[in-house]
């Protein structure tokens, strides 16, 4: 029997033809790649209700009007994004939150969540041990699963050639308010002692003359192709990682094009990197300019992590994903 899955999302205008643009972020790109990943599968009904540009079915999956959902059939199960408050009144029995966030006790209350989460009482989905460990037991009091990510299939496939040694070039791809500010105070230190090498940060970030003199440059954020050539042009990625950050897609992405991390391990990038394999987990401030230092300037480290890191890609993909979400999701009664 074909089983209804339903997600309910209300953020930006897209669609999965959005997947390869700049346009969405990371809980777009993990809406996209789980649906069309189930959509493979002929056991399973998937609709997407959200703010799309059009209806439409795409890669087998409905892309539907959120004001339209109480005109469909009942769902075998319904998974809100981020938003527990998105949860219609509805016969369905299995119902998620799927969080992408930590969730504080009193965001909880501020964003007016209790009432609707105490009504549907849904279980909730976190992407992480660390997005595990900070969500409370009174926010999840129905159930907490984790559902550890994957990066999309183009940063899986892509060739990776193995003795290629990029320019000294750092690069950071995350939002520039997760420690990038304390990442460009550990740079004026790591460009002393790094002859040539620039850093690489998104846009939007207003760059003073003293940070171009350290070689700090605004990358053009266009599409996935231009971060993926990004990517394999830089020798490390330098992300001291946040508290915010539940899991952290870009430095996903950069592992699966064998680029070498050094960290702090804030937030849940310690789960990103293995220590002295494919990167460093700094345990202060001056260890991490010291990591930095060291693959930036020592052939052998970058080469050694990178043969690393080329023997564990694609360990995990959207199709182990998908897996481990139908059994959360537990439709066999």
């Amino acid at each position: 029997m074909v089983k209804k899955i339903y997600f309910i999302e209300n953020s930006i205008q897209f669609n999965s033809l959005d997947l390869n643009t700049a346009k969405i972020a990371g809980s777009e790109k993990t809406l996209i790649n789980i649906s069309n990943e189930l959509a493979k599968n002929n056991q399973f009904k998937i609709k997407i209700f959200n703010n799309t540009p059009v209806e439409n079915k795409i890669n087998n999956v409905e892309w539907c009007y959120l004001k339209n959902f109480l005109n469909h059939p009942t769902p075998d199960a319904i998974v809100a994004m981020s938003d527990v408050n998105l949860l219609p009144k509805t016969n369905c029995k299995k119902k998620f939150i799927w969080s992408h966030s930590v969730q504080t006790i009193e965001k909880f209350f501020r964003k007016n969540q209790f009432y609707s989460f105490f009504i549907h009482k849904p279980v909730v989905i976190l992407e992480g041990d660390y997005h595990y460990k900070t969500r409370s037991f009174f926010t999840s009091f129905y159930g907490k699963k984790i559902l550890k990510l994957a990066a999309d299939y183009e940063f899986i496939d892509t060739k990776i050639n193995k003795d290629f040694l990029p320019n000294k070039n750092a690069i950071f791809t995350t939002r520039s308010d997760r420690n990038l500010n304390l990442l460009i105070e550990a740079w004026k230190e790591i460009k002393k002692k790094t002859k040539d090498s620039n850093l690489y940060i998104n846009p939007p970030f207003n760059i003073s003359e003293n940070d171009k003199k350290l070689s700090i440059k605004i990358r053009e954020k266009s599409d996935k192709k231009k971060l993926i050539e990004d990517l394999l042009n830089s020798r490390v990625m330098l992300n001291p990682g946040h508290r915010g950050e539940v899991f952290c897609l870009a430095a996903e992405e950069a592992k699966e094009l064998c680029l070498p991390i050094v960290t702090m391990g804030y937030g849940s990038l310690y789960e990103r990197v293995e220590h002295g394999k494919t990167g460093f987990i700094a345990k202060n401030f001056n260890e991490f300019i010291y990591y930095s230092i060291e693959i930036l300037n020592d052939k052998k480290t970058y080469f050694e992590l990178k043969n690393n890191l080329i023997n564990l890609r694609g360990k995990r993909t959207y199709k182990n994903v998908a897996m481990d979400f139908v059994k959360i999701l537990d439709l066999n009664d």
